[in-house]
């Protein structure tokens, strides 16, 4: 099995878990028709962190894979466990609320409702936990 190749897709799906999830999430928060579906509201502050910390954490990650130093990759693992955490919280939006004010959750679909978002967000944990795994075995 060559673990470069795999580590490979695998930033560049990270990459398009931070895409999709400020593309998805991004809009204005002012207007409360275009809140994007689920049962709970978010923070727009909550978006911008999921997506600063993905751009830098992207950045240093392939950094440390071109360069092959260790020392950058630990750095670039605290980023992803960051984000994974911030993109979980963001999935938590999908619980159900027993509020008597709650909103009906919208029908689940590919690109809208939970689906894409637990895929997204859930695949981001097992990624970073093969990062994790790559990076203190030494196989960078």
């Amino acid at each position: 099995m060559e673990w470069s190749n795999i580590t490979w897709f695998l930033t560049a799906l990270g990459a398009v878990v931070v895409l999709l999830t400020r593309v998805r999430l991004g809009g204005d928060k002012g207007d409360d028709t275009a809140r994007p579906s689920g049962v709970a509201s978010f923070s727009s502050a909550l978006v911008r962190i999921h997506t600063t910390v993905g751009v830098l954490t992207l950045i240093v990650w392939v950094v440390a894979l071109v360069i092959g130093r260790r020392e950058i990759a630990f750095g670039a693992l605290a980023g992803w466990w960051a984000l994974s955490v911030v993109g979980l919280l963001l999935l938590a939006r999908w619980l159900p609320s027993a509020s008597k004010h709650a909103k009906d959750k919208a029908t689940d679909a590919w690109g809208s409702g939970a689906g894409l978002s637990l895929l997204g967000h859930v695949g981001m944990v097992v990624g970073v936990t093969y990062f994790s795994f790559v990076t203190f075995t030494d196989r960078l």
